[in-house]
């Protein structure tokens, strides 16, 4: 299955779920472990856990099965792995707290490539 069309799949789930202040970042070329994060906000421990349930038995449904899946009952936070897109299903308080959304969207530094204006000559 394609990534794009899974990540619909994941997104769809979500929404009908009633997940909270859904947002995918695209960290293709930011990490090498996957190509999305999936972030959701929950109202109750029991609300995170079965929107990641949801998600996985309809992941594999399409013939995708999740990697693994972290976090349980009394968690704030519950993560499910399916490889090319990883899902985060939080608390609003850990959400707010851990603010994924802030870290994964800083682009990378890129190295300052000297100029002749700004390289000093060193005697010797």
């Amino acid at each position: 299955m394609q990534t794009e069309a899974l990540l619909k799949i994941v997104q769809t789930v979500l929404d009908e779920r009633k997940g909270h202040y859904i947002t995918t970042i695209d960290v293709r070329g930011k990490t090498s472990f996957t190509d999305y994060m999936v972030i959701a906000t929950g109202t109750s421990d029991r609300h995170l856990k079965s929107l990641c349930d949801y998600v996985a038995e309809k992941a594999k449904e399409n013939g995708v099965m999740p990697l693994g899946i972290e976090g349980d009952l009394g968690s704030d936070w519950v993560l499910l792995d399916l490889g090319d897109i990883i899902v985060h299903v939080m608390t609003a308080q850990a959400r707010e707290f851990y603010q994924l959304e802030k870290l994964w969207s800083v682009d990378p530094v890129k190295e300052a490539v000297p100029t002749h204006d700004n390289v000093r000559a060193s005697k010797i």
